[in-house]
């Protein structure tokens, strides 16, 4: 079996992302419009796309993605946690 990463030292396998970048961020949460009102609350880089992608088997939760150009790691990182720190939103990946 093949490695599809390698190390070069004893740090983790991390891939190469150059900044500014578009990045996509799935958000599931229960309902559309608290989706788009928590987006909007916590984004104000424009351009933004938000557009829909599931519904759960049972209409009880919607998934989203997100996406925005992030212009640093730490803002990447910024934008998940403020999403996922949202009581409105379930899970961000």
């Amino acid at each position: 079996m093949m490695k599809m990463f390698q190390r070069a030292d004893s740090g983790p396998c991390r891939p190469k992302i150059t900044y500014p970048c578009r990045w996509q961020y799935t958000i599931i949460g229960e309902s559309r419009a608290d989706i788009c009102q928590t987006v909007r609350q916590h984004i104000r880089e424009e351009p933004l796309q938000l557009t829909d992608s599931n519904v759960s088997r049972n209409g009880r939760y919607i998934s989203m993605n997100l996406e925005v150009t992030v212009h640093s790691e730490e803002q990447r990182r910024e934008l998940y946690t403020l999403l996922a720190a949202h009581p409105t939103i379930k899970v961000v990946l």
